[in-house]
C-alpha cells in the first residue's frame, strides 16, 4: 500500500509496509552479478552510485531511486523502469482522463484492449472465484457513492442510506464482466477499479524488466513490495509490518527470499474520523472492513499478494485458512479488530 506521510521510508534492511494513503514511495536497489550493494539509509561513498525520480504514480507522489555502481546504468534502469510503470498506468488509473480504465467506465465498452488490461480483469476475475467474490473489481460505484456522501455537508456520520447502499450493490458484480481478447464489456451503471489489484501487477512487470537487464538481486517497493532473490550478501531482505496504530513504528519483521508482500487495511483511508467507514468494500453488503486492523500476505507474485490482502480483510480467519492451498499465499499476518496477532501458514 501507499506510505502515509511522516512513515520511515524503506531501506535494503528494513522496509517497512505502509498504510494506504495520497503518498507512495516507490524504491528500487538494484544489484547485478559482481556488484557491491551499499545500503540506502546509510551514508554512501558517492552521489554517483544512486540515481533518483521524483514524480507521481497512480495518483501519489513517487519517489523512485536505483543504487547501483555504474552511475549511467542506474539512470538507465530508472528511465525503464519508469517507461513500463507510465505504460501501464495510462491503461489502469482512475486519476488520469485519458486512461484506458476511465474510458471503460464512461463508456461501458473498449474495443481491441490492450492485452495487460484483458490479463489484469482475468486475473481479477479469478480471484473474485477463488473468494467466492470478497475480492470484485466491480466495487467502485461504492466508493462513488460513500465519497458524494461523507463529502456532502451535514452527512449523516451513520453512512449512505441503506436504499442508496442497495442501489449501488445492484451494480456490483464481477460476473457481469465481459472480458475477452478483443472486446470488454460492461453492463449498464458498472464501474471498475483496479486499485487493490494493480500495484501488485505493476511491481511485478517492473520485477520483470529488472531481471531482463540482468538484475538477479534486488529489492522493488512500488506500493506493494518484491525482492528478486536475496540480498546481495545471501541474506534474506527484511520487510518490516507497520503498526496500525502507530504508523512508522514496526509491528514485526518478515524475513523474505524472491517473494512478494502486501498488506491492507481499513486504517488506510476513512471516511468519517471514527474509522467506522474505511475503502475496503464488503461487494456482499456494501459495508466497509472492521475484522482485521491490517492483513499482510505473502507470496511469489506481487498481483496475488496485493488482491488476496485485500479480499482476505473481510473474511474471518477460518475462511482464510482454508482458501491458502488454493490461492498460492504462503503466509498470512493477522492482527484483529483487538490487536491479536495469528499468523496463518499455507
Amino acid at each position: 500500500m501507499m506510505a502515509p506521510p511522516g512513515a520511515v521510508r524503506p531501506t535494503e534492511e528494513s522496509v517497512i509496509m505502509p498504510m494506504l494513503s495520497r503518498r507512495r514511495f516507490i524504491n528500487i536497489s538494484a544489484a547485478s552479478a559482481g556488484l557491491a550493494l551499499a545500503p540506502l539509509g546509510r551514508a554512501v561513498a558517492s552521489d554517483a552510485d544512486v540515481a533518483v525520480w521524483h514524480g507521481t504514480m497512480l495518483g501519489a507522489t513517487a519517489t523512485l531511486k536505483i543504487h547501483h555502481q555504474a552511475r549511467d546504468e542506474a539512470e538507465r534502469l530508472i528511465a525503464a523502469a519508469c517507461s513500463e510503470a507510465r505504460r501501464l498506468e495510462r491503461l489502469f488509473s482512475l486519476y488520469l482522463p485519458d486512461s484506458a480504465l476511465v474510458e471503460l467506465n464512461r463508456t461501458g465498452i473498449l474495443v481491441d484492449p490492450a492485452p495487460e488490461l484483458v490479463d489484469l480483469l482475468s486475473d481479477s476475475r479469478r480471484y473474485a472465484e477463488l473468494t467466492d467474490g470478497m475480492f470484485d473489481p466491480t466495487v467502485q460505484p461504492l466508493w462513488t457513492l460513500y465519497v458524494e456522501h461523507f463529502s456532502s455537508a451535514g452527512a449523516d456520520p451513520s453512512g449512505p442510506p441503506q436504499a442508496a447502499v442497495k442501489a449501488a450493490l445492484g451494480h456490483v458484480d464481477y460476473r457481469r464482466m465481459s472480458i475477452r481478447r478483443d472486446r470488454i464489456v460492461l453492463p449498464k451503471g458498472a464501474e471498475l477499479t483496479l486499485n487493490g489489484i494493480a500495484q501488485g501487477y505493476v511491481t511485478d512487470k517492473v520485477v520483470d524488466l529488472l531481471r531482463s537487464q540482468g538484475i538477479a538481486q534486488s529489492l522493488v517497493d512500488m506500493g506493494e513490495t518484491r525482492t528478486i532473490g536475496s540480498r546481495p550478501d545471501g541474506s534474506p531482505w527484511e520487510v518490516g509490518i507497520a503498526d496500525p496504530e502507530h504508523p512508522g513504528r514496526i509491528e514485526t519483521t518478515l524475513r523474505i527470499v524472491d517473494r512478494a508482500v502486501s498488506t491492507s487495511g481499513g486504517y488506510g483511508f476513512r471516511f468519517d474520523p471514527t474509522g467506522r467507514f474505511n475503502h475496503l468494500f464488503d461487494p456482499t453488503n456494501g459495508g466497509c472492513a472492521s475484522l482485521y486492523r491490517s492483513v499482510t500476505t505473502v507470496a511469489s507474485s506481487a498481483t496475488a499478494a496485493d488482491a488476496l490482502s485485500t479480499a482476505f480483510s473481510l473474511m474471518p480467519e477460518a475462511q482464510i485458512r482454508s482458501l491458502l492451498p488454493k490461492t498460492g499465499i504462503e503466509r498470512v499476518h493477522l492482527i484483529d479488530a483487538a490487536g491479536g496477532v495469528s499468523e496463518l501458514v499455507a
